[in-house]
């Protein structure tokens, strides 16, 4: 009899402690694929969007890598001001995507000449959901930011795209525990 109830209390304890385990497993921690789109480059000058999209990936590549997300990528530009809903949707379902960011580089203009560029850039992010909403959107100056006078374009795109994803994830920070907070 001794037995008995033992067996039956040591496998109680184990069946509540692997229901507790898979309580504390929710969906926050599954791997979301977040898709990315070529960053829309300005000024529209196509000798810059090639070097500019392998940098701007480069950058967002490295940041990923330590990630439990995964980079998704499609070779697509989309305006940065005029963002349709049905575009985001169609291509996060395509992709079966949970989130799309549409990035977009400008770079300073200095001097009289047409094509005089600074090596300082704006990197801009806007965060959409799989159903096509905003949901958060961020821009990272690398000279206001980082005080960057020297150094070569790729450089400065990479620390600004690293600076925007990190700004996006703190206003995701911001707002989930905002929502914790209303619940």
């Amino acid at each position: 009899m001794r037995k008995i109830i033992f067996f039956t209390a040591v496998s109680s304890f184990l069946l509540i402690g692997i229901i507790s385990v898979k309580a504390q497993k929710n969906a926050d921690h599954k791997v979301k694929k977040i898709l990315y789109f070529n960053p829309e480059v300005e000024p529209d000058i196509e000798e810059i969007k090639e070097p500019t999209n392998h940098a701007f990936f480069s950058a967002v590549s490295d940041n990923f890598s330590g990630r439990r997300n995964k980079m998704l990528r499609a070779e697509v530009q989309i305006p940065f001001n005029s963002i349709e809903k049905q575009t985001i949707t169609d291509y996060c379902v395509n992709n079966d995507a949970d989130f799309a960011i549409v990035p977009k580089v400008r770079y300073f203009k200095v001097g009289i000449g047409k094509y005089v560029f600074s090596n300082q850039v704006v990197v801009s992010m806007k965060l959409f959901d799989a159903g096509g909403n905003l949901v958060t959107e961020t821009d990272y100056d690398t000279y206001r930011k980082n005080m960057r006078l020297l150094g070569s374009t790729e450089n400065s795109i990479k620390i600004g795209t690293d600076g925007a994803i990190k700004g996006i994830l703190k206003k995701l920070r911001k707002l989930k525990h905002s929502e914790g907070a209303e619940l």
